[in-house]
Formats: C-alpha cells, sequence, structure tokens
C-alpha cells in the first residue's frame, strides 16, 4: 500500500495498482485492499492468477513462492505493455537475507523492489505510512494462506479455505498476529484428511488465549471448521516456523 501510495503521488494516473486474486488470498484482505485503493483514489485493476493449475506449485516445494511470483509477473508483464515502463513489488530492506524465492522470478522478468532499492525496511515503511495517513500503518504482517502448509504437503484451495476460516475466528476475537498452522495427519493430498491445527500469536497475546477460557472457544470452533485437534504454539508466531520441521528432520552430526 505504501509503494502504491507513493508511487500514485508521483505518478497520479500513469501508474496502476494490481491485485493477484487467487486461493491463497484472504476474501477479507482482498476487500480492504480494493476499499483502501477506492479511499485513496488509487488506480486498481484485480487479475486472476493460475498458479493453482500448475502441479509444480501445488506439491508445494521449498521454492513454492518461484512458480507464485512467475505466473504473478507472466501476468504483469503484458498490462506493462500497454504503456507502462517499470513493474514493481514491494520486497523490502528487512527481506535481505531471508529465503525468498519470489526474488529469482522478479530478476527473471526485470521487475524492481524500490523499496529495498531505496533501503527502506518494514518498521520505516511503517513510520513513514502512519505520516502519510495510511491505514496499513499499524497492520499486522500476512503472507499468503498457502504459507501455513508446510513443504512437501499437498497446497489445495480446499485447505487453504479451512486456514481462513480458522484465522478468523481467532482475528474476530481481537488477536493481532495469527497463524494457522495446518499439518496433515492422514495421507497426503486428501483435502479432508484429518489435520491438526498449530496456533501461532504474539508471545504476548499467549496469555489472553488462556484466559477466561477463550482457549476452549477456539477449539470449539476449529474443530466445527473441520481440524482433528487443535494445539498452541508455546514459542509464539515467528516468520519461517515450518522451515524448523525442516532443519530438525536433518540428520544429527556425527
Amino acid at each position: 500500500m505504501f509503494l502504491a501510495h507513493v508511487a500514485h503521488e508521483a505518478l497520479g494516473e500513469r501508474m496502476l495498482a494490481v491485485i493477484a486474486d487467487s486461493a491463497s488470498l484472504p476474501r477479507r484482505e482482498l476487500e480492504e485492499a480494493v476499499e483502501i485503493a477506492g479511499r485513496f483514489g488509487i488506480p486498481l485493476r484485480v487479475i486472476k492468477t493460475q498458479e493453482f493449475s500448475n502441479p509444480s506449485y501445488l506439491s508445494n516445494p521449498t521454492n513454492r513462492c518461484y512458480y507464485c511470483k512467475h505466473e504473478l509477473f507472466s501476468e504483469l508483464a503484458p498490462i506493462a505493455r500497454e504503456g507502462f515502463s517499470v513493474i514493481a513489488y514491494g520486497e523490502n530492506a528487512s527481506d535481505v537475507g531471508d529465503f525468498r524465492p519470489g526474488s529469482q522470478a522478479a530478476a527473471e522478468f526485470q521487475v524492481r523492489a524500490p523499496l529495498k532499492e531505496a533501503g527502506l525496511t518494514k518498521g520505516e515503511i511503517r513510520e513513514l505510512s502512519a505520516g502519510l495517513g495510511l491505514p496499513t500503518a499499524e497492520k499486522a504482517q500476512m503472507a499468503c494462506l498457502s504459507s501455513r502448509i508446510p513443504y512437501g504437503e499437498e497446497v489445495s484451495p480446499e485447505k487453504l479455505r479451512r486456514i481462513e476460516a480458522a484465522e478468523n475466528v481467532l482475528r474476530d476475537m481481537g488477536f493481532y498476529d495469527v497463524r494457522v498452522r495446518h499439518h496433515e495427519l492422514a495421507a497426503k493430498g486428501n483435502a479432508q484428511a484429518a489435520a491438526l491445527a498449530r496456533i501461532e500469536l504474539g508471545p504476548s497475546e499467549l496469555p489472553r488465549l488462556l484466559a477466561d477460557e477463550a482457549f476452549a472457544k477456539v477449539a470449539s470452533e476449529l474443530k466445527a471448521i473441520g481440524y482433528a485437534h487443535v494445539t498452541l504454539d508455546l514459542q509464539g508466531y515467528r516468520r519461517g516456523s515450518l522451515n524448523e520441521v525442516k532443519l530438525a528432520s536433518a540428520p544429527l552430526p556425527k
């Protein structure tokens, strides 16, 4: 949102914001983005991307994000040829050094990352957004829903709808940093197979879930959504937690 707002301030109608809509994007996020763009008069186009037609994406390898971004930039390239000289996306300086396969796709399509090039971190972007009056200044971090499924477990729209509904339960209760990690307990690839929900909340929010029997309400509602087991990760929310499983499975040094 910050990148789109600044681009609009600088270029006016000579810029276009584009949102890629697929099963990995929560419906509330799409609705909010469209509303904010309209409020600030930012030209916006919503496109449908087809990463869920790509077996390489659905198999959920460690470089899943590459296939997602490749599909996105494949759709943006012809739009850019309508009269735009640059495709830009929101990678920033805080992402440097992180495992981001999407950056490879960006390099292949010569997509620019102005925030990263300017050296702006997430914290600085939040501060600047607040100065501009953007409602996203204090918005919780949000990765795509597919990031809730461990690498190697198949991604499907059905699973993502379940994850989205589960996270909505927690957000409707006022929790801020929320992730519901989806772990299969039966045959891979079966969207209706028994699954475990592993809840991650901001560490400071953990006591509130455990107080006043809020945990019982969450467990009941997530089981109604279809989870066989509902668990709480006592380490709380942290980026890249699913990578920990991969690291933990590595053989011990001799």
